[in-house]
């Protein structure tokens, strides 16, 4: 386990990130993170979805769109705000994963893309809440950030660019934890769940911090437009990153995507 610091807060840091672009179209690429994992885990149409930590609503909007029956929630205000404002119709909320107002077995499926590592205290309490409100045999799919070559090496160029603007001056606030394989994995096996699926995965590649490797319409840097389509590189970059993948798949992902199981 590593804890990565930034200068601000976990909270203050996604209120003003969500706070400075709109809420999301839906997601359109059913071929990336996390569209595609979410696609993997949700297969009946009928089941209850519960989407943990929805932020600016790029899943919850996708499959709301297609008339599942989903809820979402995330502990920034402004985003369920925006999110409300765009579609009165959306079932969003603000909410807290370690303490869910949910009844116990209410969900088929829980969605938590970027969620856990967010949380500085509660970490196993908020797993427990999820194996609670699942149905028995129902499915979490789960994403957590990776302590690995490519998350240090990010830590290390936000650092970079925090020390340029403020010189030496050190800020430690809590950002995110990074986790290993196994170390996640435990995690859910502890907590009642049986794991079907884990993998290494790329969200966003360490080469799309640089505009050279990027697709061409996605030079100028759109989060919006990359959170719909996914952080697309160019052929150049993406072959690197390929190879990346290929060679050292659990050094270059940036996150694991868990699928497991109530039992």
């Amino acid at each position: 386990m590593r804890i990565t610091y930034r200068s601000a807060n976990n909270k203050d840091y996604w209120t003003k990130r969500w706070d400075d672009i709109p809420a999301d179209i839906p997601m359109e690429n059913l071929d990336v993170y996390p569209l595609k994992y979410a696609q993997m885990t949700v297969k009946d149409k009928a089941g209850k979805v519960l989407e943990a930590g929805c932020g600016a609503g790029r899943v919850l909007r996708y499959y709301h769109g297609r008339g599942y029956d989903i809820i979402g929630f995330d502990f920034i205000d402004v985003a369920i705000s925006k999110l409300k404002e765009i579609d009165p119709t959306l079932k969003a909320e603000v909410g807290d994963i370690t303490n869910l107002r949910f009844a116990d077995q209410k969900f088929d499926y829980v969605l938590a893309f970027g969620l856990y590592h967010n949380l500085e205290h509660g970490l196993e309490k908020a797993i427990q809440e999820t194996h609670r409100v699942l149905k028995n045999g129902g499915l979490v799919c789960a994403s957590f950030r990776a302590d690995n070559i490519q998350t240090k090496l990010t830590d290390w160029l936000a650092d970079r660019k925090v020390k340029n603007k403020r010189g030496n001056k050190k800020i430690r606030a809590f950002h995110k934890m990074n986790l290993t394989r196994s170390e996640y994995e435990q995690l859910f096996t502890r907590a009642g769940f049986a794991i079907d699926y884990v993998s290494p995965v790329e969200n966003m590649p360490i080469l799309y911090k640089f505009a050279i490797f990027r697709a061409a319409e996605h030079k100028l840097f759109d989060e919006n437009k990359a959170r719909a389509e996914g952080y697309r590189l160019s052929w150049v970059g993406q072959k690197l990153q390929n190879a990346l993948m290929g060679f050292f798949p659990d050094q270059f992902c940036n996150i694991y995507v868990l699928i497991a199981r109530k039992v």
